[in-house]
């Protein structure tokens, strides 16, 4: 779920556009259009290529609890100034810092702190981001993101009952985490489990009026 409950318990959590069939399009004079430059794709932008090398890089020495080694990675991308990596290597550079502080962590908001068990979640330190998850629900029993991330933590550590359970509070709370949890490919391991179905595409209630008597 990384920016996992939002993409985790993931947030940026992409979106693909469909063409629309422009591309065999012609122009009055039966000419077709110019085509506009494109982008430079992954292989030709060799410092995009290494600014994922090294944040992927990055991700993995976080999970072996090489903080030294990742917060040097994610100094280089910041500072390459990735666009697409910026926000996540920041993040995770935060979590680095902390970790070899070594301090209490402290934060604004509530928002922020999910911000920091979600990467705790993408580093693969699920004990951790359960904990920071819980101390949120401490503070706010009505924080339905806060369920939501738990249910995720759940489903990947392989806890089906409690991530069931938490998924359900989270919808009770905020019927929207419904929608954002068909598409949320951290819960692929419940796909095929029918109460998992069932919270997710519920049957329609009969509640239309009845017709007038005349």
């Amino acid at each position: 779920m990384k920016k996992k409950l939002a993409g985790s318990v993931k947030r940026s959590p992409a979106k693909y556009i469909k063409t629309k069939g422009i591309r065999n399009r012609t122009t009055m004079s039966g000419k077709k259009p110019p085509v506009p430059p494109q982008k430079p794709t992954f292989r030709e932008d060799p410092g995009f290529a290494q600014a994922v090398q090294n944040y992927e890089a990055a991700i993995k020495a976080m999970q072996e609890h090489k903080f030294d080694k990742a917060k040097t990675l994610l100094e280089k991308i910041i500072a390459g100034g990735t666009r697409e990596l910026l926000d996540r290597a920041r993040v995770h550079l935060n979590l680095c810092n902390q970790q070899l502080a070594g301090a209490a962590t402290t934060f604004k908001t509530q928002e922020e702190h999910f911000d920091y068990a979600v990467s705790l979640m993408n580093s693969g330190q699920f004990d951790q981001a359960r904990s920071h998850l819980e101390k949120i629900l401490k503070q706010n029993a009505k924080a339905d993101f806060a369920y939501y991330g738990m249910a995720v933590v759940d489903c990947l550590t392989g806890q089906v009952e409690a991530s069931l359970k938490n998924l359900s509070e989270a919808i009770r709370l905020n019927p929207q985490n419904r929608f954002q949890a068909r598409n949320d490919s951290d819960f692929q391991n419940m796909a095929d489990d029918p109460r998992f179905t069932e919270l997710l595409y519920p049957e329609p209630t009969d509640s239309q009026p009845e017709p007038r008597k005349y």
